[in-house]
Order: structure tokens, then sequence, then C-alpha cells
């Protein structure tokens, strides 16, 4: 207790450098997972994908990461162990992000592609389970979160099926692929604007005061989603499509309109990139702040400071900034055989499936999420 009301504010400063570490090397590695399927479709340059990932990953984070933030505070270790040495709990969680920093920074180096949640997960019950007791760790929840890292790409590859199978029968399997793909792709453009704003309506919005009903927050998601959808109308028809063409050019040309129709998706996967994934980073900070401002009381339920979300927002993208391309490159490299119709649907099921799950509270892995989507279209 007298180290933290001593010391305080020095170990909430080393909990916040080591956060944006933690953050950094999110963006360093675990980006390039989310964004990968974009570059190896073609749909997007590295640069333009690291713009929009820089956007929406922020957003992401800052809107709709509070959710999985509390799970990785609270709900991973069995809190009771440490009320009568908080500092104990300050000193894991600090070195937790330290632990988790480092390796990402190692795996960034060399270009690996790792995920962050298993990262930051193991981390914490590795210092509660050999720091504490093994009995320190909540193991139903972990079971959980481990139970999702299997289940989760499993549901996204069926997400991402059904999707791709959708558009073979619709587009690809007609007699004019071209003509069907103007008339139902606005409608794959809606769906993803319809996600990609309920989540931001039902869950980030309370982070500025403002609240919604479900009811009005599907209503509003189906108006954005429209207006989505009415923009890729105006976007296809200035695709023009050659009479005298075989039908091999005339699937090129929808692979085209499916390029466009990647860049929304692209902007879901790296908002709910952010809603998942910025937790890992700031929720062993969020954990040391709450304690030191309480004065050594470990609280069931502490707000979230403000500055929080958005320290690590910058921290992901700085590391992608910086460091982003090099594993970048290599996951658009090793999915080069990935269409922008089959990238399409391998993004789209794996953002709803994400953001399904931050909205839920659970840490999935981004990184095998994505995987199973790809599996999916792939089958």
């Amino acid at each position: 207790m007298e180290i933290i009301a001593t010391y305080g504010f020095e170990l909430i400063t080393l909990a916040g450098v080591f956060g944006l570490f933690m953050a950094w090397g999110i963006g360093a590695n675990d980006v390039a997972n989310a964004m990968g399927t974009s570059v190896g479709s073609k749909a997007l340059t590295i640069k333009q994908a690291i713009i929009i990932a820089m956007v929406f990953e922020f957003a992401g984070a800052y809107l709709a990461g509070g959710e999985v933030t509390s799970t990785i505070r609270k709900g991973i270790i069995d809190s009771t162990y440490f009320v009568e040495s908080p500092e104990l709990l300050v000193y894991g969680m600090i070195a937790s992000l330290l632990a988790a920093g480092i390796w990402l920074l190692v795996a960034s180096y060399l270009g690996w592609p790792v995920s962050t949640t298993h990262s930051i997960v193991g981390a914490i019950v590795g210092f509660a389970a050999v720091g504490v007791s093994s009995d320190a760790v909540n193991w139903v929840k972990v079971g959980g979160i481990v139970g999702s890292w299997v289940i989760t790409p499993l549901i996204s590859g069926i997400f991402a099926y059904m999707i791709f199978m959708s558009a073979q029968k619709l587009i690809f399997n007609t007699p004019d692929p071209l003509g069907n793909a103007k008339r139902y792709v606005p409608f794959y453009m809606a769906l993803s604007g319809f996600m990609l704003s309920l989540v931001t309506i039902k869950k980030g919005l309370k982070h500025i005061g403002i609240h919604f009903s479900t009811s009005e927050a599907f209503m509003i998601a189906g108006a954005i989603g429209v207006v989505v959808g009415l923009i890729g109308v105006i976007l296809i028809k200035q695709l023009k499509a050659d009479p005298k063409a075989d039908k091999k050019m005339h699937y090129a040309s929808v692979e085209k309109v499916f390029a466009i129709l990647m860049i929304v998706t692209a902007c879901c996967m790296a908002f709910a990139h952010g809603s998942n994934d910025v937790a890992n980073a700031i929720g062993p900070l969020a954990a040391v702040v709450s304690i030191v401002n309480s004065g050594g009381e470990i609280s069931k339920s502490a707000p979230l400071v403000w500055w929080i979300l958005p320290l690590g927002g910058v921290g992901i993208i700085c590391g992608l900034a910086i460091f982003g391309r090099r594993v970048m490159a290599t996951i658009g490299e090793g999915i080069t055989h990935l269409t922008p119709s089959r990238g399409f649907a391998a993004e789209l099921a794996a953002a709803t499936t994400v953001v399904l799950a931050s909205s839920t509270g659970l840490p999935i892995s981004t990184t095998q999420t994505l995987v199973g989507a790809v599996l999916g279209v792939g089958m």
C-alpha cells in the first residue's frame, strides 16, 4: 500500500510507457493480419492499406474497445488473491505488458505474424500462476477465452463460406456476371456499412456520452447501410461492360467490382481489429491506473479513464506507420492467390466475427479468425 501511495505517479507512467510499447507492437505486427487479405488480393497497395488502417484502427480502439478491456484487466485473474498486496497485481500487469511488448518487437523485426491476444493473455496467466498461485488464475474464464480461439475461426469460416457461395450463385455462375455484380454488390456494401455502424452506435458512442436503445441503433445503422449501398451503386455504374468481350473478361471486370468492395471491408476489418486488440495493450494499463487511483483498492467496477483508449489507439497507428510495412509485406506475399471476391468474403466474415466477439467482451485472436475465414472461402 505504501509503495502505491508513494510511487503512484511513477507506476502509472511506467505502465503507460509499456502500454504504449505494447500498442506499438500490435500496430507493427497484428494489423498486418487484419489488412493482409486486402494487400494479398491486390485490392489495396501496402501504402493505401496502412492509411486506411491508421484511421479505422484508431476509431475502433477509441469507440468500441472498452468491453474487451474490461475482460483483460479483471477477468483473467482472481483479484481476491491480491487484496492484501495490490502492489503485486500492479507489478504483474506492468511485467505482462513489457514481456508481451518485447515478444511482439522480436516477431515484428523478423516479419513473423503472431497473435497479440495469445501474447498478453499468456503473460497475465504466467505472472499470476508463477508469481502468486495457480489458484489466482480464473481458469473458467481462461478456458472460455481459449475455447473462443477454437470456435471463432470455425464461425468465421462458415460465414466466409456462406458469403462467397452467395456471390458464386448470384454473380459468378450466371450468364451475365458483370450485370449481376452491379445489381448485388451494393447489397454487400450495405451489409458492411450496417455492421460497422451498428457496433459504433451501440458500443462506441457511449464513450462520448451518447446512448441509443437497441431499436434506435438498428434503425440508424440500417439507414447508414442504405447510404453506403447507394454510394456503391454510383461507384459501380462507372464500370462499362464490353458486349464483344468474352466471359473471362467479364469475370475480370467483376473482380474489379469486388476490389472496390474490399476497400469497404478493409475499413470494417481495421475497425473490428482496433475494437478487439487495443484491449491487449490497455487492459493491464487500465488495471494499474484503477488500483493506483483508488489508493490500492482493487475494485470490481472502475470507470475507464478517458486518456487510456486514445493512448492505445495512438500506439497502434505509430507502430503501423513505423514498422508495419515489413509484416504486411510478408502477409501480402503469402496470400497472393486470393482474388478480390474471395478476399472480400474472408474479410467481411472475419470482421463480423471479431465485432460480435468484441461486443460480448471475448478477447479473441484476429489472426486465427482471419485464417479461419480464408480457409472457409477455400472450401
